[in-house]
C-alpha cells in the first residue's frame, strides 16, 4: 500500500492507493471518496468483547470499516473530523506506537489495533486512562488537531508537553504526567497538567488542543431551552 498525505497542513487527506486485493482498515466516518469497485465492510475487529474495549476504553468506534481494493486495484481517501494535519507512520513488532483517543485514522491489513492502559498518568492528563495502541507491521495514519510536530529524543532527553497537545508516541518512551506549577501558579499562567517524555523514541505533538476548542465554543455558543 501507498500513501499520499495531500493538502496539509490545514485540511490534510490521505489516499491509500491498494494492489489488487491489498485490504486498508479505517475508523468508522474516516473514509472520504473511493475509487470505483472498491469493497466495504464494515466489521468488529477482533471480536465483539475486544471492540467494546477499543470503543469504550479507548474513544475509537465500535466498528472497523476495511476497504478491498478489485482485480484491478483501487484507492481510498481518508481524513479527520478536525482541521488539521496528518501523519504516516510506519509500526514494527519492536516499535508500537501509543496514540491518543481519536488520532487513529487508518492502518494497514497487518496492524492490529487495541487499547491499552497508560496508567493514571493519562487519566489525570486527561485521556481517560486508556491509549490507543498499534501493533504488528505496517503503516498506521495519523491525525491532529492543527498542525504536527515530531519530536526526536535521544537516550535520556525529555520534554514537557501540555497534555491537551500529546497526539503519539513511541512505546520506548517513558511517561510521567504532573502539574506545570503550584496551584496559584497553575490558575495565573492558565497551564495545568503536562506530560514529560524521556527518550529514546518519538513523540508526535499537535499545535492545537481539542479540550479548548470544545471550551470555548461552549462558552461563546448561546444556550438552548427545550
Amino acid at each position: 500500500m501507498e500513501i499520499d498525505v495531500r493538502h496539509a497542513p490545514a485540511f490534510a487527506a490521505a489516499r491509500c492507493t491498494l494492489r489488487p486485493g491489498e485490504r486498508v482498515r479505517a475508523e468508522a466516518g474516516a473514509m472520504m471518496a473511493t475509487s470505483a469497485g472498491v469493497g466495504v465492510e464494515a466489521q468488529m475487529q477482533g471480536g465483539l468483547m475486544r471492540s467494546l474495549k477499543r470503543s469504550m476504553l479507548g474513544g475509537e468506534s465500535l466498528f472497523v470499516t476495511t476497504y478491498t481494493a478489485p482485480p484491478e486495484g483501487g484507492w481510498v481517501d481518508v481524513a479527520a473530523h478536525l482541521p488539521g494535519d496528518l501523519v504516516v507512520r510506519r509500526v514494527t513488532p519492536e516499535r508500537p506506537l501509543n496514540l491518543s483517543r481519536g488520532s487513529y485514522i487508518c492502518s494497514e491489513g497487518g496492524v492490529e489495533i487495541d487499547t491499552r492502559w497508560g496508567g493514571f498518568r493519562t487519566l489525570a492528563g486527561g485521556e481517560g486512562g486508556f491509549l490507543v495502541h498499534a501493533s504488528g507491521s505496517g503503516m498506521v495514519v495519523v491525525s491532529c488537531y492543527g498542525a504536527l510536530d515530531t519530536i526526536a529524543l535521544g537516550a535520556g532527553e525529555t520534554v514537557v508537553l501540555d497534555s491537551g497537545h500529546m497526539v503519539a508516541y513511541e512505546d520506548g518512551v517513558q511517561m510521567t504526567a504532573r502539574r506545570v506549577a503550584g496551584t496559584m501558579a497553575s490558575l495565573k499562567s492558565g497551564e495545568g497538567l503536562v506530560f514529560e517524555f524521556t527518550g529514546p523514541g518519538e513523540v508526535i505533538a499537535q499545535s492545537r488542543n481539542p479540550s479548548a476548542l470544545i471550551t470555548w465554543l461552549t462558552e461563546v455558543l448561546p444556550f438552548t431551552r427545550q
